[in-house]
């Protein structure tokens, strides 16, 4: 098979490579800016009114819990545990939504590569 002058088979030759190579090092870099950001950023679910909240980070990694003494029943243990759940759940939706804000346009790439 005989090659075109840039020796890619009419593929324009290294300075369509080259363009190629530096637009997969710019996605790269900026899927790992998105990846700190997800790490770094705080998102806080609430049940209760605000009475019991739970923060975890962009990636769901449980980050703190901060619960109101006023909801504290020691004999209702069972309410506690739903009141934390909850609040669990409405921040790890928050991180569902910011995770696929940072990093949706890159799963979208390349046939589910990512």
């Amino acid at each position: 098979m005989a090659y075109g002058r840039g020796g890619f088979g009419g593929y324009g030759g290294g300075n369509q490579m080259q363009q190629l190579m530096k637009q997969a090092q710019k996605m790269q870099e900026d899927m790992q800016k998105a990846n700190e950001e997800l790490d770094e950023a705080r998102l806080v679910g609430e049940s209760a009114g605000g009475a019991v909240k739970v923060t975890v980070n962009g990636k769901k990694v449980f980050m703190g819990v901060n619960i109101d003494p006023a909801v504290i029943d020691p004999d209702d243990a069972e309410m506690l545990e739903d009141l934390i759940t909850a609040a669990f759940n409405s921040a790890a939706e928050k991180a569902d939504k910011l995770y696929e804000e940072k990093m949706g346009p890159y799963a979208k790439m390349g046939g589910g590569l990512f």
